[in-house]
């Protein structure tokens, strides 16, 4: 791929959360270029009326329908899209823009951000969220991992795992892979009120979440099982998952700890050094020898671990941003692999540090 070419790039879900934050990453990032951004909610509806911290970047810039943003891809030799719409919606709109594109001899690259491409089969996927698949065919066409957990792609799309199941995921799968614990992990996770969406509810409306921290779907939680399949896929190994989830008094982030049985005495010296050979090739994940804390990755496509033992059980804390690495960030990640760049282009604006 010419790396000094731009590549037309579509926004499916353009008004919620991940959307706003893939604009703002995309405006600065040099080889993907912003063509539209679809909501057939609020089509012809300015952009910065959603997003008006991003009006000095989107001008004059409109909400488009599905099949304006389909007409844009026709014209392009190579495009993106990237599906930031709920689960539910997504896998129905990929279906729509690939079958249209595909009759015009267009193929466009898909990063999905929802949980629709997660499951390699409808039956799983139907099971956790209680509907059937969208668009079960599909399902092939797509892999769901961390960019950092697979080096080869053997389909033309891609899933990202999602907020809660990528901080999960950066602790579980070095040690799986490392055959360093039994399989099973208890996982307490807390993310901030950004995750929960742009729609207030009850329980994730931020004056409700201020001051306060509790905890939702325990041992219930989707990500569980989009864990364990996650796992099974890029270890070939299978283990239990036990999550729970809480809801924080912040807006951005997510705090993750993981707790596991060792197969064999590993010092918190060794164990570090273990996590630091693992991602040793990998821009984004540093491992540290102290707790890791939000605010050193808020608003960054980086990850912090840290780990602890004692002799016979380890902890392994993640600290992860949910709207870029566990979201936008990461889909444009896996972006840049798709269309061969560096992994890290556009992406290695450090935390700011004071949020």
């Amino acid at each position: 791929m010419n790396s000094r070419l731009k590549i037309p790039t579509v926004i499916l879900g353009g008004t919620g959360y991940v959307a706003g934050e893939l604009i703002r990453l995309l405006h600065m990032h040099p080889h993907f270029e912003r063509v539209a951004v679809v909501s057939d909610s609020k089509p012809g509806t300015s952009v910065a009326s959603a997003f008006p911290h991003l009006a000095s970047i989107v001008g004059e810039q409109s909400f488009v329908s599905i099949d304006s943003a389909q007409q844009l891809l026709c014209e392009a030799t190579d495009s993106l899209v990237l599906a930031a719409a709920p689960h539910g919606v997504s896998a129905t709109l990929i279906d729509q823009l690939l079958t249209g594109t595909a009759r015009a001899g267009r193929y466009p690259k898909v990063v999905d951000i929802s949980a629709d491409y997660r499951f390699r089969d409808a039956a799983a996927y139907q099971t956790v969220y209680q509907h059937a698949h969208g668009a079960p065919d599909r399902l092939s066409e797509f892999t769901c991992a961390l960019p950092e957990h697979t080096t080869t792609l053997a389909s033309p799309h891609v899933a990202h795992p999602g907020c809660f199941a990528t901080a999960m995921l950066l602790s579980i799968v070095p040690l799986v892979a490392l055959q360093l614990i039994e399989p099973r992990v208890f996982v307490s996770g807390i993310t901030g009120s950004t995750g929960s969406g742009r729609t207030p509810t009850d329980g994730t409306h931020h004056p409700r979440r201020h001051s306060d921290l509790y905890s939702y779907g325990a041992l219930q939680h989707r990500h569980a099982p989009e864990v364990r399949s996650i796992v099974k896929t890029v270890t070939g190994q299978s283990i239990e998952c036990h999550f729970v989830p809480h809801s924080g008094p912040f807006a951005r982030g997510i705090h993750a700890t993981t707790q596991a049985t060792l197969i064999k005495p590993f010092s918190s010296q060794e164990m570090i050094a273990a996590l630091r050979d693992f991602y040793a090739d990998q821009p984004f994940v540093h491992v540290l020898g102290h707790a890791p804390r939000l605010k050193d990755v808020v608003s960054s496509n980086y990850a912090h671990l840290s780990a602890t033992t004692d002799g016979t059980t380890v902890a392994v804390v993640s600290a992860i941003d949910n709207l870029t690495k566990g979201a936008a960030g990461g889909a444009l990640q896996w972006a840049n692999r798709l269309f061969g760049f560096e992994q890290s282009t556009g992406l290695t604006a450090p935390a700011p540090g004071w949020t």
